[in-house]
């Protein structure tokens, strides 16, 4: 099954670098490039993509406005958006959150993790790197929050799964850690984030450091 992705990025050479990348795989194929969130929006609802790679800052509309819009319930066919920041604002990184991304990715980051982005987001992963995971929730938590209150429904072995999505371990990972399959892992993603009212894993990672799971105050 091909991706389909749409690139928005307000600098021409990102997009044709992004597009470039993207391009040269059999199983993705760029079917639109916006070069501000209006533009954004629009051409997702003419080509439908699979995944969105969202620049933040970019003209008319921001990105994060964009994300909003494309991921607000009842939208029909909404694509899986992928944040692309320069990582030099929490507000926005959380803010992202909050409205359902679902994945980040540096624009440093190089050419292959590009692309597992996009075939994470597609695949219903929400993160890639572990590096991007654990930065990004500690620097949200860096103001020292109010811890939520455990959520008393998560099984010891959901908690134990919900630490290491919070670590930014990816299924396969995950399965290994606990010794389970990559299936069972799955399961217990979909029941978590029911418990959670989550909508993909980055929100269960959120929610794993505001309850204080996963940085020492559990």
């Amino acid at each position: 099954m091909t991706i389909r992705v749409l690139i928005a990025d307000d600098q021409a050479m990102v997009r044709a670098g992004f597009a470039m990348v993207l391009a040269a795989e059999d199983d993705i194929d760029v079917v639109a490039e916006a070069e501000d969130g209006v533009h954004a929006v629009e051409l997702a609802e003419r080509h439908r993509p699979d995944v969105a790679l969202m620049d933040i800052r970019m003209p008319r509309m921001d990105g994060l406005e964009a994300l909003r819009r494309l991921t607000r319930p009842g939208t029909v066919h909404p694509p899986k958006v992928v944040v692309v920041t320069t990582f030099d604002d929490d507000a926005y990184v959380q803010r992202a959150l909050s409205e359902g991304a679902s994945g980040f990715l540096l624009k440093d980051s190089g050419p292959a993790l590009l692309v597992e982005a996009v075939r994470a987001a597609a695949s219903g992963e929400a993160l890639v790197s572990p590096a991007i995971t654990v930065r990004l929730l500690e620097r949200l938590n860096s103001a020292g929050p109010s811890p939520r209150a455990p959520h008393t429904a998560l099984s010891p072995r959901e908690e134990a799964l919900v630490r290491l999505v919070a670590r930014g371990l990816t299924n396969a990972e995950i399965a290994t850690e606990l010794t389970i399959s990559v299936g069972t892992v799955k399961t217990h993603l979909t029941n978590v984030q029911t418990k959670l009212n989550a909508r993909n894993r980055v929100e269960i990672a959120a929610w794993a450091w505001e309850s204080g799971l996963v940085d020492g105050r559990r």
